[in-house]
């Protein structure tokens, strides 16, 4: 095999082993498939990335089709500085993958009820959706868009919990909302984002007990005492 090609397959095999394609695929599925028939049914807006977007449209002109890759493209700027090239490969994968489901479902009617009527159900549904599948990409160090890609660096940079700074990130862009979009709807977008921001924390976090004894003990190099046989009554061995 030519070494150029032994490089990049070993990189591939380095990058998307089995379990972390598995995680990334599910995480897409879910993701898109909670915004495409909860949050674009019921109107639920978004934080971050997505609802700057529709500020800068609203009040600058700025078409979503030229802000969108320039804000995503910053986004991932900075995740490659702070976080590197692996983080940046493999959220490239994560964001087709994404954008591949959402073209998918696009092709079949709503699967789900429209629950315009009901916004506070809405809201909860929708954050757990995106909970869900965010956190099942950002386990795998990836992001699935400029969002993920942004509060990865902040929780980095600042030390925080990548719950905080997805909701700092989705605040601010909130209450920058508020100027065009009544405070009732931003009301069940701001449930939908803390519902979301710790259940991505939750499930990138989460580990079985039984796991973490293990992962402790393989780094501290303990090797549990294996029982020998019981001394005689003279102190010898049998």
């Amino acid at each position: 095999m030519h070494p150029v090609m032994a490089t990049i397959k070993g990189d591939l095999r380095r990058l998307f082993p089995p379990a972390k394609i598995l995680s990334i695929v599910a995480g897409s599925a879910i993701l898109s498939f909670g915004l495409h028939n909860i949050h674009q049914q019921s109107g639920i807006t978004e934080g971050g990335i997505l609802g700057l977007i529709l500020f800068l449209g609203h009040w600058f002109g700025i078409p979503a089709f030229i802000a969108t890759p320039i804000l995503d493209a910053l986004c991932y700027a900075l995740g490659y500085r702070f976080l590197g090239k692996d983080f940046l490969k493999v959220s490239v994968a994560a964001t087709l993958c994404a954008t591949a489901f959402f073209r998918l479902w696009e092709l079949f009617p709503f699967m789900l009820p429209d629950m315009t009527a009901w916004p506070l159900a809405a809201a909860v549904a929708g954050g757990l959706f995106v909970g869900v599948g965010v956190g099942l990409i950002v386990r795998q160090g990836a992001s699935s868009c400029g969002d993920d890609a942004l509060a990865m660096v902040i929780a980095k940079l600042t030390g925080c919990k990548l719950s905080r700074a997805y909701l700092a990130t989705d605040l601010s862009v909130l209450l920058l909302s508020l100027t065009y979009i009544p405070f009732g709807r931003i009301a069940y977008s701001l449930i939908t984002v803390t519902i979301s921001s710790f259940l991505i924390d939750f499930v990138q976090n989460f580990r079985l007990k039984k796991h973490d004894a293990e992962a402790k003990e393989e780094q501290s190099g303990s090797v549990k005492p294996q029982p020998g046989p019981a001394p005689t009554a003279d102190g010898g061995k049998p």
